[in-house]
């Protein structure tokens, strides 16, 4: 048994033993979320309240693995949107009052029902996302451990005070109290690959930085923010309209929360929707992921096995839906002489790879999320394939049953082929021969995205090099691109987003500076003796 393992048992003991003694047992997510007790049915969240929308209307939710239907969300209204928007607002007003220390309070114990309930959010997340059942446990345990990471950061943050002769010809009879204060109530939109992990890095900054939350879940994974977010709160005792939580079509309810004139700030994470999203909103911060075409860099001087084993795994993990998955491979050489090498290795990590159901053992490759996303992917194969590509695996060609796809290696991939910049979302791996250092940087720039990129380098001085000229919010060297630790800085350039993610960066993403000055009769001077 793992260190973290035993943890996790010793903790999820200690906090039934404190629900037991506080009140017999520590609510089911599943059960104070849904419809009249059904755990397919699920309601929304307003103001404190667990109800159907009065829209009559209900959505279903597919699952990936066989597109049938594993559970029904409300289609809210743009009133109950408003009786959202307005709870929010109450709550953010006394909820800015409320000390650092009682906010912190609040996401450790959200973070204790996360794992004393992870069985059952992991099944949500596999239900709708078709994600394995060892990811979808990490997931949420990386959420819960996020949580308490947040409320500590959040404890830490502090302002300062300035002195005003520190400009030049001023006295000293002024200072400036400079803190970060709530932005007010923030509008939350993770997105489907994360469904769980990318809502908590939104929420838990924002709670903690005094903001109230409105936020609608992805229609592929709905069922997880009110199970993991809004019910675990409920659970852990949230102020009743603190996080309200709302489900719908985003074609229907999208724009209209974004652009709610009660709306102070957008956190969203998704693909190209995100751009007219940042179009629409007008005067308010926005804290935007919207994927990445990212390119792993191979010198001639690279580790091999390395560059290999990171390829794979940075290609394939959750079938490639990932924003920092690896989506192209430029391998700098003159004749073939390092693909005839690291080629061999890649094919040999990929037919290792288990294909399957999400609720298959030890399984690697799961279905995408539906039939759009899979025919789009077939789409730039058939393309690269039509256009002179060689299909190196699968063997016999490309396989496909439903919306599971067999990992998928492509070399001979050139520019005139969509798959160089186009940005696949599933398990397909692309690869290219280039000349040059020069070459690489320039189609990896070329692309309108920027959010990773990995450089596979023996040499500093190249990899330093390199990565100062990629226009890209995190370049990895000798490593798979990656989001996290989730306290590390995650952002995109270019098209790839906006503002910073990471939890100090999302802690100060949340906020907004105010600075009061005193202004003193006379000057005023520090006496240290």
């Amino acid at each position: 048994m793992g260190s973290r393992t035993a943890a996790f048992l010793v903790t999820a003991c200690l906090v039934l033993a404190a629900c037991t003694a506080e009140s017999g047992a520590c609510a089911s997510v599943l059960s104070v979320s849904s419809l009249n007790g059904n755990h397919k049915t699920f309601n929304v969240y307003i103001n404190g309240l667990w109800k159907p929308s009065a829209s009559g209307r209900t959505l279903k939710v597919l699952s990936p693995a066989n597109d049938t239907e594993v559970y029904e969300v409300q289609a809210a209204t743009q009133e109950e949107i408003d009786e959202a928007f307005d709870a929010a607002k109450a709550a953010q007003k006394l909820w800015a009052k409320t000390p650092l220390w009682k906010r912190a309070e609040l996401l450790k114990k959200a973070a204790e029902v996360m794992r004393t309930q992870v069985g059952d959010i992991a099944k949500v997340i596999q239900d709708e996302v078709a994600k394995p059942h060892k990811a979808a446990v990490s997931e949420v345990l990386r959420t819960a451990d996020l949580l308490d990471y947040t409320a500590e950061e959040g404890l830490r943050m502090s302002g300062e005070l300035l002195t005003s002769d520190s400009f030049t010809g001023e006295k000293r009879n002024k200072l400036a109290l400079v803190q970060r204060v709530p932005l007010g109530v923030i509008v939350a939109v993770p997105p489907f690959n994360y469904p769980l992990n990318l809502a908590g890095s939104k929420i838990g900054p924002a709670l903690m930085t005094g903001n109230a939350v409105v936020m609608k879940p992805p229609s592929a994974g709905a069922v997880t923010g009110l199970v993991g977010i809004a019910a675990v709160f409920d659970v852990a005792g949230a102020p009743k309209g603190l996080i309200n939580v709302v489900t719908g079509k985003g074609s229907e309810i999208g724009d209209y929360l974004t652009q709610h004139k009660l709306a102070n700030a957008v956190t969203f994470t998704g693909g190209s929707t995100g751009l007219r999203v940042a179009k629409g909103v007008s005067m308010i911060p926005i804290q935007m992921e919207l994927g990445g075409k990212d390119p792993a860099i191979v010198l001639p001087d690279a580790n091999l096995k390395l560059a290999a084993a990171s390829i794979v795994k940075g290609a394939f993990s959750y079938s490639g839906q990932r924003c920092t998955a690896v989506k192209i491979v430029l391998i700098v050489e003159e004749n073939d002489e390092i693909s005839s090498k690291l080629l061999p290795m890649i094919l040999e990590g990929v037919e290792k790879l288990k294909v399957g159901g999400p609720y298959e053992d030890e399984v690697d490759i799961t279905p995408v999320i539906d039939g759009k996303s899979a025919k789009w992917i077939k789409r730039l194969v058939d393309d690269a394939v039509g256009k002179g590509a060689r299909m190196e695996l699968p063997k016999g060609g490309y396989k496909q049953q439903g919306n599971l796809i067999w990992p998928c290696v492509l070399t001979g991939i050139t520019e005139h082929m969509e798959l160089m910049y186009e940005e696949q979302f599933g398990p397909v791996l692309p690869i290219a021969s280039v000349k040059s250092r020069e070459e690489a940087l320039r189609i990896a720039n070329a692309s309108p995205l920027g959010l990773q990129a990995s450089i596979f380098t023996q040499n500093i001085d190249d990899a330093i090099t390199i990565s100062d000229e990629l226009v890209a919010g995190t370049v990895q060297i000798n490593g798979a691109p990656a989001r996290g630790p989730d306290h590390f800085p995650f952002q995109g350039f270019k098209d790839s987003g906006m503002s910073s993610q990471g939890v100090r960066w999302s802690l100060e993403a949340m906020t907004k500076i105010k600075s009061t000055v005193i202004n003193l009769p006379q000057e005023s001077y520090q006496n240290g003796v």
